[in-house]
C-alpha cells in the first residue's frame, strides 16, 4: 500500500523541515527508507525535541523556522559528512543564519514546477500515469493551483516560476466539428490551455511578472493514422495557437509520451523534430525544453528519454536552445536499478545517461546551445546520499559550466521548495572530492547563476525588475499577511511513500 510521505510523517510524528526519504512522484514503485535516512531522521527528532524545548518553542513552530532548517543540515552532516554548510548557533540563534544565508541574496527562477488540473483531476486516470502502471486514488487539493501558489510563493522564496508542460493533446474540435476552447480541449494533467491562464492569473495578481508558462505541442502530438505521419496541419494549427493565443514562453517535449496515438515516441534529431524546429523558428520560437531521464515514465517508449539524440539536434540547430530536464538522469535513487554499478559507479560518480550528456558536452566543448536543468536531480541526489549530489553538481558543472546549469524543482511533489534552496545556499563540494575527481567548488557567482541568472538569460527576464517588485504585488502583500497572521511553511511532501515505511 502506498500513502503521501506527508501523511506517512503525520502517523508517525516525524517533523522534518527537509524529506527524510526518497518519494515517488508515481512514475515507480516507491522503495523503503535506508538505514541512513532513518538515521537522519531519527537525529532530527531527537535533536529538534531538545532544541524547541530549550528555547520553549512548540516543535512544529520551531522546525517551521531558519533554526529547524540548520538541525536538518546539522544532523545530515552528522550522518552523511560535511556536505551542507551550518553551524551550531544557526539551531539556537534566528539571527544567526539570517546573518549568513539573508534571504532575497539570490534571484531565483524556478523552471520545472507543476500543479494539476484540479477541477476533474484526471491526473490518476490519465493514460501518461496509466502508462507507467500505476492506478492510485486522486488528491485534487495537495497539486491544485491553489496550494501550488502558497507552496511555491508564500513558502519559498522563489521570485519567478515556470509552469512546466505535461504530455497531453488538446482537441480542436467536438464530434460535430464545433471549435472548442478552454476546458473543453481537454489536454490531459496540465495542458497548455491551463498553463497559460494558470500564469497569467499569477502575473496579474502580483501586478508584476511572476511566471512564465510552457507549451505541449510536439512532432507527434496530432497523427495521421491512414498514412502513418504526422499530421501537419493539426501540429501547425496547435503551434499557432500556443504561440499566439496562450503566448508559451518554451515548447515542453516528452520523446517518450504518444499523445496521438502513433504508436511510437520521435527523438530530437528525427525528421519530424527537425520540420518542427523549421516551423517554431519561423515563428519566433527557438527554446526547447526535454524531459530526458526518468525511463520509468513509459514501459514501452522509456529508451527515447535517453539524452544521445541532444548531440545532433543542439550541433545542427545552433540557434536553438535545449534545456535539459532532470539532467537525464537516467533512474532515480529511489529504483532498484540505481545501486546497479551500470547506473551508479560509486568509483567514478557516474550516472546513468547522464554520463551520456556529460559524454556530448566533452566531445564538442564549443557547444554553448544545451543547458543542464536540475529538477528532481540535485534535489532527489542530496536526499539519497550528499555525496551523489556532489557528483551531479560537480560533473555538470566540470562539464557545461555553472552558466550552464538551470535550477528547478519538480515541486509540488516535494511541496514548497524551500527545503531544496536552502540546501543548495548551504551545500559545497568537499575538498577531498574537488582534488580527485577535478570538481571545483561552488561559489556565490555559481550559484547566483543556478538559482536564476541563467534562466533570466535564456528567457529575457529583466532580473532587476524581479528582485524589486512593485509596491503593488499582490502576492508580495499576501505572502506578508499570511506571515503575519501566524502562517508557517507546512514542511509536507506530497510524494508517495509505502504506508509501513
Amino acid at each position: 500500500m502506498w500513502i503521501r510521505k506527508c501523511e506517512r510523517d503525520h502517523n508517525k510524528g516525524v517533523d522534518s523541515a527537509i524529506p527524510t526519504q526518497l518519494v515517488s512522484n508515481e512514475e515507480i514503485i516507491p522503495r523503503r527508507q535506508t538505514q541512513k535516512q532513518k538515521q537522519v531522521e531519527h537525529l532530527i527528532g531527537e535533536m529538534s525535541a531538545e532544541k524547541s524545548r530549550k528555547l520553549g518553542l512548540d516543535r512544529r513552530a520551531f522546525m517551521a523556522s531558519s533554526m529547524g532548517l540548520a538541525t536538518c543540515f546539522l544532523a545530515s552532516n552528522k550522518v552523511y559528512g560535511e556536505a551542507f554548510e551550518v553551524d551550531e548557533a544557526e539551531t539556537m540563534e534566528p539571527d544567526a543564519s539570517h546573518e549568513k544565508w539573508p534571504k532575497g541574496e539570490y534571484f531565483i527562477m524556478d523552471v520545472q514546477s507543476h500543479f494539476t488540473h484540479g477541477l476533474a483531476l484526471p491526473f490518476r486516470n490519465d493514460p501518461f500515469i496509466k502508462n507507467m502502471g500505476f492506478d492510485l486514488k486522486n488528491d485534487v487539493e495537495a497539486y491544485s493551483f491553489k496550494n501550488y501558489t502558497k507552496e511555491m510563493f508564500f513558502d519559498s522564496e522563489t521570485q519567478m516560476v515556470v509552469i512546466s508542460g505535461v504530455p497531453g493533446k488538446e482537441l480542436h474540435k467536438d464530434k460535430a466539428g464545433v471549435p472548442l476552447e478552454g476546458a473543453r480541449r481537454g489536454g490531459g494533467i496540465l495542458p497548455s490551455w491551463l498553463m497559460s491562464q494558470a500564469g497569467r492569473e499569477l502575473n496579474d495578481l502580483a501586478g508584476s511578472q511572476r511566471a512564465l508558462w510552457q507549451g505541449n505541442c510536439a512532432p507527434n502530438h496530432y497523427w495521421d493514422k491512414a498514412a502513418n505521419k504526422p499530421d501537419k496541419p493539426a501540429i501547425i494549427e496547435q503551434m499557432e495557437r500556443e504561440l499566439n493565443k496562450y503566448g508559451i514562453q518554451s515548447w515542453k517535449w516528452y520523446c517518450h509520451s504518444d499523445p496521438g496515438g502513433s504508436g511510437q515516441g520521435f527523438q530530437l534529431d528525427d525528421d519530424n523534430a527537425m520540420w518542427f524546429y523549421e516551423e517554431s523558428r519561423k515563428r519566433g520560437m527557438k527554446r526547447f525544453s526535454v524531459h530526458k531521464g526518468y525511463s520509468y515514465q513509459s514501459r514501452t517508449l522509456g529508451h527515447l528519454a535517453n539524452p544521445k539524440d541532444v548531440e545532433k539536434a543542439a550541433l545542427n540547430n545552433k540557434d536553438l536552445t535545449f534545456i535539459i530536464y532532470h539532467s537525464a538522469l537516467e533512474h532515480g535513487p529511489g529504483e532498484p536499478e540505481f545501486k546497479d554499478p551500470k547506473w551508479y559507479d560509486p568509483k567514478t560518480g557516474d550516472f546513468g545517461w547522464h554520463n551520456v550528456l556529460m559524454d556530448i558536452k566533452i566531445r564538442n566543448p564549443h557547444m554553448t546551445n544545451v543547458y543542464c536543468e536540475i529538477g528532481s536531480f540535485f534535489n532527489v541526489l542530496v536526499i539519497a546520499d550528499p555525496i551523489m549530489a556532489m557528483h551531479g553538481m560537480g560533473k555538470n558543472i566540470k562539464n557545461y559550466g555553472a552558466d550552464h546549469v538551470i535550477w528547478g524543482t519538480d515541486c509540488l511533489w516535494w511541496g514548497s521548495p524551500q527545503w531544496a534552496i536552502e540546501a543548495f545556499k548551504r551545500f559545497q563540494i568537499s575538498d577531498e572530492m574537488c582534488e580527485r575527481f577535478g570538481y571545483k567548488k561552488i561559489t556565490p557567482e555559481d550559484k547566483a547563476k543556478i538559482f536564476g541568472l541563467n534562466a533570466a538569460k535564456i528567457y529575457g527576464v529583466n532580473v532587476k525588475d524581479k528582485r524589486n517588485p512593485l509596491p503593488d504585488d499582490t502576492l508580495d502583500k499576501l505572502r506578508s499577511a499570511y506571515l503575519d497572521h501566524g502562517g508557517m511553511r507546512s514542511n509536507q511532501v506530497y510524494g508517495w511513500v509505502r504506508a509501513d515505511d
